[in-house]
Order: structure tokens, then sequence, then C-alpha cells
């Protein structure tokens, strides 16, 4: 078990304590320290400003958007990340939902499966380098069709530090997850619960098997985000991230498509997070907030009294999770390191 910091993305502005939680991650063993991105902070730029105060710990993107940036632009930034950082970036990549996909980048989000393969396939050609980059796919066909007509097939200036930057996607949805197991180099789950993974088995399982997979299941990361509360009531603690969770289940997409909500369904929460969702999106967040049940928020964090968390990370040691990604400040940091490392 590997233990992982996530900064994530922010609200209105950085977090304060960030560089001394980086530098005391790295003093503490941890594995590596990931950014996130929405609509609002990107990943890579605070990657790069705190991941310059590292030394030995890995970093990575949780998540980068696809629609954010084409494949190439994409691995122009892996290519120099790698390099500054000596060989330490794992890229991280999603394909986030309609709501953000259309409603910031402006771009089409139907096929997210077909336009996710091919974006993994471009982003390998120009790591590999060895020839001009090409592609003939629907959705970054490269050199661009029409225009000027002058457009030709171009090769990485720079030499690629690794070839082979592991790549991370995030999935949510079973077929997303197959896929993640053929194409990439490890999985993310946004919300993680271990009574509930091995509903992912036979996903994970077809994806292994395909022709031309990457990995296997013994050398393919599972990237868990762990929230961590640390309080002598349950109930409070849980209070600390039912926002947070209400803001997935019911605003972070549609009441027709939304792929986090989808996940509670599946773990057997399908009645709460139709209320959760449905408070939400008339507008009574904290209601909604309100209504997820403690024993909801317990799947997928490690909430209560010290004894509490020892007793139930047991679970999350004995998980597919190969790396647990916390958040919770610096005496949160030094528990978890306590506990698990």
């Amino acid at each position: 078990m590997k233990l992982g910091l996530q900064l994530g993305y922010w609200g209105s502005g950085p977090p304060p304590d960030a560089i001394a939680q980086v530098a005391e991650a790295e003093r503490l063993g941890y594995d590596s320290l990931w950014t996130a991105e929405a609509y609002g902070s990107d990943a890579l730029t605070p990657l790069a400003w705190w991941g310059a105060r590292t030394e030995r710990m890995r970093l990575g993107t949780a998540l980068c958007q696809l629609s954010a940036r084409t494949p190439t632009a994409m691995a122009m930034a892996a290519i120099t990340l790698d390099h500054l950082s000596g060989g330490r970036l794992v890229l991280g990549l999603g394909v986030s939902g309609p709501q953000v996909v259309e409603g910031w980048y402006g771009q089409p989000f139907p096929k997210p499966l077909a336009r996710t393969r091919e974006y993994l396939s471009v982003i390998r050609k120009v790591l590999a380098r060895d020839e001009p980059v090409t592609n003939d796919g629907p959705f970054y066909p490269l050199p661009y069709p029409g225009g000027t007509g002058l457009g030709k097939p171009l090769k990485s200036i720079v030499h690629p530090l690794r070839p082979d930057i592991p790549i991370i996607l995030g999935a949510e949805g079973p077929k997303n997850v197959a896929m993640a197991a053929e194409m990439a180099d490890g999985w993310m789950p946004l919300f993680f619960s271990p009574e509930h993974m091995g509903e992912f088995s036979d996903a994970l399982a077809e994806g292994f098997a395909r022709p031309g997979a990457r990995r296997s299941a013994e050398d393919f990361e599972v990237i868990a985000l762990c929230p961590v509360i640390v309080a002598d009531d349950v109930d409070r603690a849980a209070d600390v991230y039912r926002p947070m969770l209400a803001l997935y289940m019911g605003g972070m997409g549609a009441r027709e498509a939304n792929f986090h909500f989808d996940v509670f369904v599946r773990m057997g929460f399908g009645a709460e997070a139709r209320t959760v969702q449905d408070l939400y999106l008339d507008g009574r967040k904290a209601d909604a907030a309100a209504a997820i049940p403690t024993a909801l928020v317990e799947q997928v964090a490690l909430i209560g009294p010290k004894e509490k968390i020892r007793d139930d990370l047991q679970a999350w040691k004995e998980s597919m999770a190969t790396t647990l990604l916390v958040a919770g400040g610096i005496d949160t940091l030094r528990l978890m390191a306590e506990l698990a490392l």
C-alpha cells in the first residue's frame, strides 16, 4: 500500500498550507503528489510549482481533462514535466462529463469512449517518437484535413525522457474501466469503496484479456481517493464531506447524464442518490447534503475517531487499491503515515 497527497483543484484560491503539506508528505514517505482540474485551477501549473519543491515523490495529475487540450498538446506538457522532474510524472487523464465538456470547453461530448481511445493512441505515438505523427481518426485528425492544405506530419523536437510515461485513466462506467485495463497503466475511480470494487472485476478482466493490453492485474495501478476526516463524532465528520458528495452526486452533470450519480446507484444507494440529486437540482444544496446517509459517506471515506479509522482502513489495505490519495491537512497526513506506512 502506497500513499499519495491529493491537493485537488481549488475553490477561491490555493490551499494556504500546500507547500507545507508537500514538504511533510515527502518527509513522511508518501509516494506521490496529485493535482486536479475542473473548471477553475488547472492541474499542470500547480503540479510544476509544488513539484519543484520535491525530490523523490512521483507527480501525478488527477485528472487532466481531455477536452482542455489536444492530445499533442497534452503529450507536450507530459514530456516537459517528465524532463523537469527527472522522470517522475504520472499522467492521469479523464473525459469529464457533458456539463464541463460542452459548457466550459465548447467541445462535443458524444462517443466519449471512442474519443478517449483515439486521444490515448495519439499521445502514445508522440511519446514513442518513432515517426512523424499522423492520425486518421474522426476526433483528432492529423494533419488537419482541409484548411490551408499546408499542414504536414511532425515529430516532437524534444526526445522524451521516458517514452513510456505511465498513463492513469479516470473511469467510472464498466466500459471505460475495461478500456483503462486495456490501454492504460492504471485506473483512478473517483469514488472508491472497498466493499463495492468487486463489481468492476469483470470489466478489468475483460480489458486485461484484450489483444495488445499493456498491463495485467499484477502490475496495474489502482489509485483510490481516500478522504480522511478525524473527529470524535462520526456524524459530524460525515458532515464535512457531505457537501462534496452532494455536488458530484447532484450537480456535476444533468439529471439525464451524471456518471458520479451512477456510481452510487451501483453501490446500492439508488433511492438516496435520487433524493440528493432532486434536492440539489432544485437549488436546495444544504438539504441535498443533509440527505446523504452517514453509512454512504463511510463507504467512500475514512471518518471518525483515530481508532475507528485504523480499523476501517484495513478494508482499504485488503482491497485492489495500490495507492490511497489522502487529503485533509498535515495532521491527517501524519496519521495516515502512522497507520498505513
